[in-house]
């Protein structure tokens, strides 16, 4: 039997933060690394099925709709995709690339890690059974992450339907494609495609896309992705699949109505499922909730004492940023050489559309009904924005959400031009407690797109349309 003061189950953002602390703080670890997704090999499903290979191809139609677009009057140019395999070709060598250098290079550095490629399951609490052999370990971190989460559908299992991870592995582009679901990955992959020329249409349950997101930012994104052509249809649930021809037909319920759309592809965006099938938590005790995701407190530890549970196999929100900052902590905790806690609330996320969204923080909805907090809410328009009329596309709003008694901010939702990198100075005014008057006091470069935040300040004192270009 191996013993070691702390086992890994993992190799994603969760599992590689954790063996870095792990292995700073002089632990004897080991680190088992398969899990179920398909695609995610060493490093996980970010860079190999998620973040790194989906904003590559995010990225590229971006820049097409860019130069489609014709923002700017007096010139003239155009782009068409002239070989899609040898851009899935370049996509997966920056992916090969990335797992070499920021995972494999790293894994080997660290000098109290081993790593092992393989299936891990729990025997007790201490020990893993791993290809027939026994590990024991004074702590455990379960960092397994997730995959695509598969939904009953009548019919789906006779008919070509695909995930994100096959979606981004395409040998040719379909020349149509129904997307179920309308959270951040939905609408990634719907405008990627479209912009890439594919005819794409997307069904969401509620009566909104993201669908808890503030109801300004969800409507506003929802008719710039309409008015680039693609179909979004609301209220919907879908009641079987099937094929038909080469193509598959979707029936769905529409506002008390059946109706019928086919499509060459089938992208199935319904959420995530954790990866623990394989663990054997049951017979150890480890709980998880309603959704089959693992229970932590507040120091990501389990309902066992010694195991503790970080990223994407704990549910939402499941952002790998967060996920390497959970594997973080729960090192320092499972090593007992502290006690370290996330603040949910000042973690930031994005969804990479063109234009992004980008939110940190409180809802209007979440601190007026859950927090009971008596807030006061500002919206400023990008045409209000110098930059954004000097870029030539005004697209987009920026919500903030304050205390009315202390006005310190609570909670900031931005659509628009750069939205993913504009939200960190909100992030850190909610992580130190700022005030309006804190951002205000703070001199903004002109012109920039980030005056969006001191403009949202302001507006709590000043129509802005009464502003000149710099005030205050």
């Amino acid at each position: 039997m191996e013993e070691y003061g702390y086992a890994i189950i993992g190799q994603g953002a969760a599992a590689f933060a954790a063996a870095i602390k792990a292995d700073e703080l002089g632990l004897k670890t080991v680190m088992i690394g398969k899990n179920e997704t398909k695609g995610a090999v060493l490093g996980g499903t970010c860079v190999n099925v998620g973040c790194v290979p989906s904003k590559r191809l995010i990225t590229l139609g971006n820049f097409m709709d860019k130069i489609n677009f014709n923002r700017f009057e007096g010139l003239e140019y155009y782009s068409k995709i002239k070989n899609f395999s040898r851009i899935i070709e370049e996509k997966d060598y920056l992916v090969g690339s990335m797992r070499f250098s920021k995972y494999q290079k790293v894994l080997a550095k660290l000098k109290n890690v081993k790593y092992i490629n393989d299936f891990a399951s729990f025997k007790n609490k201490n020990t893993l059974l791993v290809n027939g052999k026994e590990i024991r370990a004074k702590s455990i971190l379960i960092a397994t992450g997730a995959r695509a989460n598969i939904p009953a559908i009548e019919g789906l299992d006779k008919v070509d339907y695909v995930t994100n991870e096959e979606a981004l592995s395409f040998k040719k582009l379909p020349k149509s494609l129904v997307i179920i679901g309308a959270g951040a990955l939905g609408l990634e992959f719907a405008e990627m495609f479209s912009h890439f020329g594919v005819k794409v249409t997307v069904l969401q349950r509620s009566n909104s896309i993201l669908k808890d997101w503030e109801p300004e930012v969800s409507y506003y994104l929802e008719q710039y992705l309409k008015d680039e052509g693609i179909n979004i249809i609301t209220d919907t649930a879908i009641n079987k699949v099937s094929k038909s021809g080469k193509n598959v037909k979707i029936t769905f319920s529409n506002k008390g109505k059946t109706r019928e759309i086919y499509a060459e592809k089938l992208l199935l965006a319904t959420g995530r499922k954790a990866n623990i099938e394989k663990l054997g938590l049951k017979s150890i005790g480890v709980k998880v909730n309603e959704g089959g995701f693992i229970k932590v407190d507040g120091y990501l530890r389990t309902s066992i004492k010694n195991i503790y549970a970080a990223g994407d196999v704990t549910g939402e929100p499941m952002l790998e940023a967060l996920a390497a900052a959970e594997g973080n902590k729960a090192t320092i905790n499972a090593s007992g050489k502290g006690k370290a806690k996330i603040d949910f609330d000042s973690v930031p996320s994005a969804v990479f559309t063109f234009p992004e969204a980008a939110r940190v923080g409180l809802t209007d909805k979440e601190a007026n009904t859950g927090k009971k907090i008596r807030c006061s809410c500002g919206v400023v328009m990008f045409k209000d924005l110098a930059k954004a009329g000097i870029i030539k596309d005004t697209r987009g709003l920026i919500k903030m959400v304050i205390d009315a008694d202390t006005k310190r901010i609570l909670g900031v939702e931005i659509v628009g031009e750069n939205a993913a990198d504009l939200i960190h100075e909100s992030t850190l005014a909610i992580k130190f407690k700022l005030s309006i008057d804190d951002i205000i006091d703070t001199v903004h470069v002109f012109p920039t797109l980030s005056e969006i935040t001191k403009l949202a300040a302001l507006s709590f004192y000043h129509n802005i349309e009464d502003l000149s270009c710099c005030s205050e």
